[in-house]
């Protein structure tokens, strides 16, 4: 089944966070091994694109909520249990 945002097709779940955002993951997240100056001007196209559209956090928050609201499932959290702890036995004996 192929999965449509517009007339983008969304293949990996890369794919629909950055359809979703309109911009591609990396300018938020970054990138592993970037330099200072690649940073820089990454978050500076960021703080442009917010400027031009400071209602986007608001937005995605909002889609947040409806995928959680939406799918519940996927957020289940299964308690882990621990192991009982193993006694040592008693030891017979005298100190030295």
């Amino acid at each position: 089944m192929r999965a449509y945002i517009g007339r983008q097709e969304a293949v990996t779940v890369e794919d629909f966070a950055e359809l979703a955002l309109g911009t591609p993951v990396e300018l938020w997240l970054g990138v592993e091994g970037e330099t200072d100056e690649e940073r820089a001007a990454r978050e500076d196209a960021a703080r442009d694109i917010l400027a031009d559209n400071p209602e986007m956090p608001d937005d995605l928050v909002r889609i947040a909520a409806q995928v959680i609201e939406d799918n519940p499932d996927l957020f289940d959290v299964i308690p882990l249990t621990r192991p009982a702890r193993r006694r040592r036995p008693a030891r017979k004996g005298v100190a030295a």
